[in-house]
């Protein structure tokens, strides 16, 4: 059995209209919602081997952010990957994980989380996989090459939102 974190990067700030897209890191907001969701990975238990980050700078703070304690790989491929793409990176890279965690971008992220379940999580902000939507999965494999769609169970999904209301 494998468990799979699937997360997308964290709010991040459009204040310099001329900084280019890779480039761009979090606001406020997205700083905040990172450590939020990454005290609630902890609490949950939920603390990977292994993550594999898109190299953009928002993606690397929400890494650092998160605090989970574990190595990375960054990976240029990851930033605006496909979800076909982001499937091919976990059974490359994966390898003697059995928590692995990915931190990637929108539309890849979102699709990929969406495809890998056989079941749609019941959440309202599912459908979107809005800024620092984070997936809990688990999935019946031995090695991460052996990774499919629609394959995956959840076993929890949250966003900044749901930790910070009040």
């Amino acid at each position: 059995m494998k468990r799979l974190l699937i997360i997308r990067h964290a709010k991040s700030s459009w204040d310099d209209p001329l900084l280019e897209d890779h480039a761009r890191v979090l606001n406020a907001r997205g700083q905040a919602g990172a450590a939020a969701i990454g005290e609630w990975l902890e609490a949950q238990g939920y603390r990977p081997d292994l993550a594999l980050v898109s190299d953009a700078a928002r993606t690397q703070e929400t890494f650092e952010r998160l605090a989970l304690g574990c190595a990375q790989i960054a990976l240029p491929t990851l930033y605006n990957a496909s979800s076909d793409r982001i499937l091919q990176h976990i059974q490359t890279h994966g390898a003697g994980a059995t928590t692995l965690a990915v931190i990637a971008h929108n539309p890849g992220i979102g699709d990929f989380a969406h495809r890998l379940l056989r079941t749609p999580v019941p959440h309202p902000r599912f459908a979107d996989y809005p800024t620092c939507a984070t997936l809990v999965t688990e999935v019946a494999i031995d090695d991460w090459r052996d990774l499919q769609f629609a394959r995956a169970e959840a076993l929890d999904f949250r966003i900044p939102a749901d930790l910070t209301q009040t």
